[in-house]
């Protein structure tokens, strides 16, 4: 694995860095105070190619590499964890799926519209009985002969409520799934209840209802009934993009604890002369480093078309501790400061906890883990 980044993918993050700094961190109080996402900031990220990271250019998107759509999430985390998740969502879960699964009429139907930031994209999968053991989703997909009647609710679905387009998962038998695109305003689809949350409050995150929803044949994404691996699939690339995400918002906090120790003075000098503040810093710094690490590998073995799966997890499980653990950290060096929302940390830590619970628990990573090294040693 080359430790070197080519001067395109420097150029790519860089650009994104810029954006982030003069764009997005000075309003993301403010964005997560109204509790909404700005959707006049998406024609912005459209222009950067934020909206089609992954997507092949001849549908209009970016298409960048794993390991540049990693370096451009950690930038976007660094900057809001709100906006870094509705993009994760946009492109690694919905467009994500299509390009995993979609056959060439779907692609050039649906994909233009979303690399281009006409609208967002939501990817359905969780029920409000089904989390982790994800193929036993109550909702359901009845076959009536010249299309689908689905029927059932979704919960936790990030940008329900503003997505023009979404990526349902529903069973079409008992434990077997099946994906269907279906566009915003199809009678009977609709957000439900938009959930109030720890964190994250300007990523919007809401139920979404079927109600005899009739959709088309051309609408099955893949084959009936086929999308379990479709959506394993899926889920190993969105934990690179969590993974990154989670990078980010350490760092963030990190920066800010950082320069906050060498300004403050206690006892006569700056607190980062403090053996125990420096012991703080140090280690988050390293553990994020590594997590850094753990998330490229992942990515430089999604780019080879080797197999990527446990890295994946092993990433998405290190970088999100990590990242709760360095914004925790950096929240005790800021001290009754960084329980306040003058400080930026707070929401940092907020945020950083969704990172081990979303697209996969901290649980689920280790079962995953432990599970392949069971195999290799038996």
């Amino acid at each position: 694995m080359e430790f070197r980044y080519r001067d395109d993918q420097l150029l790519v993050r860089d650009t994104v860095r810029d954006f982030v700094r003069t764009r997005i961190v000075p309003n993301a109080d403010r964005w997560n105070e109204a509790g909404t996402f700005p959707l006049e900031l998406l024609p912005e990220l459209a222009s950067l190619g934020l909206t089609g990271l992954a997507v092949p250019a001849q549908y209009g998107g970016a298409g960048l590499d794993m390991v540049t759509v990693a370096l451009v999430m950690e930038e976007l985390g660094a900057g809001d964890g709100s906006i870094a998740l509705t993009l994760a969502a946009h492109n690694s879960l919905c467009i994500g799926h299509l390009l995993v699964a979609a056959n060439e009429t779907q692609k050039r139907r649906w994909l233009p519209p979303l690399a281009r930031g006409v609208h967002l994209g939501a990817w359905a999968l969780t029920e409000p009985g089904s989390g982790s053991d994800a193929i036993a989703v109550q909702s359901r997909a009845q076959n009536v002969g010249e299309g689908y009647v689905l029927n059932g609710t979704k919960q936790f679905i990030t940008n329900a409520a503003l997505a023009g387009f979404v990526v349902v998962n529903v069973a079409s038998a008992p434990r077997k799934l099946s994906a269907f695109g279906v566009q915003r305003g199809t009678a009977g689809f609709r957000p439900g209840k938009t959930e109030r949350k720890m964190g994250l409050h300007a990523s919007d995150t809401s139920q979404l209802v079927m109600e005899d929803v009739r959709v088309g044949a051309p609408d099955l994404i893949g084959g009936e009934g086929e999308a379990f691996n479709d959506v394993k699939k899926v889920l190993d690339r969105g934990r690179i993009g969590i993974g990154a995400l989670a990078v980010g918002l350490g760092r963030a906090s990190l920066e800010t604890a950082t320069a906050y120790a060498k300004e403050r003075k206690q006892f006569g000098r700056p607190i980062a002369e403090f053996e125990m503040i420096q012991w703080k810093l140090a280690l988050a710094r390293t553990e994020l480093d590594a997590a850094r690490l753990l998330v490229h590998r992942a990515a430089w073995l999604a780019d080879r078309a080797e197999s990527f799966s446990i890295a994946a997890s092993k990433a998405k499980l290190f970088a999100s501790e990590a990242a709760s653990r360095a914004a925790n950290e950096s929240l005790q060096v800021l001290g009754g400061y960084g329980y306040l929302r003058d400080y930026p940390v707070e929401r940092h830590l907020r945020d950083a906890r969704l990172m081990e619970i979303g697209e996969g628990t901290s649980e689920v990573q280790r079962i995953i883990i432990a599970r392949d090294l069971a195999a290799q040693t038996a």
